[in-house]
């Protein structure tokens, strides 16, 4: 095998370093970008690929679901890279090896992947749903590919009834830095928030497939994105003088991700945030800092913003850097002016919260909530140009004036609908490349 070649990584910091007399928060967004390598063969990429597929009793209600499921597994397998270790698990209340049989990964190639859809083709559907019992049967496959890009998908029909949200919550726990897991729901009886869990613990995406038709093309996908990854374990690692600290750091680009609570201490000053697995991509992230308050004429480093790759070993990789900034001045011109970077994303992680509040509110009969933060949520989502989530948006509410978020709550409401919106609440657009200043 050759040596991997990483991809290059840019780190660009977009802020208005000034501040008045007196302030003490400092608010950035810095975008990484990365370019180059392709993952594959020739780069020295390795992969790990898990795949859980629900067999509870629901999805042979109607059956077209469990049929999809077996064509949508078919369709991933033959996605796999060739030689990149494998496995097919069926989840129920328990899980089980669908392929191979035992409990580790195989690579892919010509008979293993025939082997593998054989075994898929058997599948039926019987028993309850316990996904940490998945997650956990995943978890142990990928031991021993530490240096690997390890990869799970995750589909469900249903509502993870047959445990208590604590057990999920531990599994979560367990498998995070582990693998990433894209989480996909099909039908309408899943719980959004389970798989918002999963997916945000895990690093991965949620998003629901109401037509049992549209899943092979989207387990395919999900598979080639994987494959497409070229660095394992990327972490975002702030630096921060004494007496500042870090408020939170968010992703806000390509979708809103907290992991403000998921900072490893790497150093008394410096702290690592986990950022996945990367290919060929950009990501932006909102990083607060709160600072010791300064007088006028006043500079400091408020944060260094480092990407690290970490190897097998633990070793440390500066693949990119970028430098936040505090300046006190007198001059209300300069420390008025917000960031446009920054303002569209605050708008952005707002209109996520609407959605998912608005939508709460509506299933609990609070209608006024409802209708004011999913107004909210039409004006925010007009403002920056999220024309996806205006369109998600008019299925459930009527809107009469989109400036002002004056809306009504439709009467009846397509489930599908409502839950498309929900996943993809959190999904938003980028600022115009060269506002960036703004």
């Amino acid at each position: 095998m050759s040596t991997p070649t990483l991809p290059q990584f840019t780190v660009s910091v977009y802020q208005n370093e000034f501040l008045p007399e007196g302030a003490g928060e400092v608010n950035a967004i810095v975008t990484v970008t990365s370019t180059g390598a392709v993952a594959g063969p020739s780069s020295g990429a390795r992969a790990a690929q898990v795949i859980m597929v629900d067999c509870s009793g629901s999805m042979d209600y109607p059956s077209a679901k469990m049929s999809a499921a077996r064509q949508a597994t078919k369709a991933a397998i033959d996605a796999i890279r060739e030689g990149v270790p494998f496995a097919v698990v069926a989840g129920t209340h328990v899980a089980r090896m669908v392929f191979p049989t035992t409990e580790y990964l195989v690579p892919a190639d010509a008979g293993t992947r025939a082997a593998a859809k054989a075994a898929v083709d058997r599948l039926t559907a019987g028993g309850g749903t316990a996904i940490s019992q998945w997650l956990s049967l995943a978890d142990r496959l990928f031991t021993g590919h530490e240096s690997a890009i390890r990869h799970a998908i995750l589909l469900t029909d249903g509502k993870d009834e047959h445990e208590s949200p604590d057990d999920l919550d531990m599994a979560i726990a367990r498998c995070e830095g582990r693998f990433t897991c894209d989480c996909r729901g099909i039908g309408t009886d899943w719980v959004v928030a389970e798989l918002r869990r999963i997916a945000g613990g895990l690093l991965g995406s949620v998003d629901i497939v109401a037509d049992p038709m549209n899943l092979a093309d989207d387990f395919r996908a999900m598979i080639e994105g994987a494959m497409g990854k070229a660095v394992a374990d990327v972490r975002l690692r702030l630096w921060s003088p004494q007496g500042s600290t870090i408020k939170f750091v968010k992703q806000v680009a390509p979708n809103v991700v907290d992991l403000s609570g998921r900072r490893l201490q790497t150093g008394p000053l410096a702290g690592d945030y986990p950022t996945g697995a990367w290919g060929a991509e950009s990501r932006d992230y909102h990083v607060c800092v709160t600072v010791r308050p300064g007088s006028v004429g006043d500079e400091m480093l408020a944060a260094r913003a480092s990407l690290v790759s970490i190897d097998g070993s633990g070793q440390a990789q500066v693949l990119g850097q970028g430098l936040v900034r505090a300046v006190w001045t007198d001059d209300a011109a300069l420390s008025t002016k917000m960031n446009r970077q920054v303002a569209h994303y605050t708008g952005q992680a707002e209109l996520a919260d609407a959605i998912q509040a608005g939508l709460e509110a509506r299933k609990n009969g609070d209608y006024d909530t409802a209708t004011a933060k999913l107004g909210r949520a039409v004006q925010l989502a007009a403002a920056s140009g999220n024309d996806d989530t205006t369109r998600l948006l008019a299925k459930v509410v009527d809107v009469e004036d989109p400036a002002t978020g004056t809306v009504r709550l439709k009467a009846r409401v397509n489930d599908a609908d409502e839950m498309a919106l929900d996943t993809r609440s959190s999904k938003t657009v980028r600022v115009g490349k060269g506002n960036n200043q703004g």
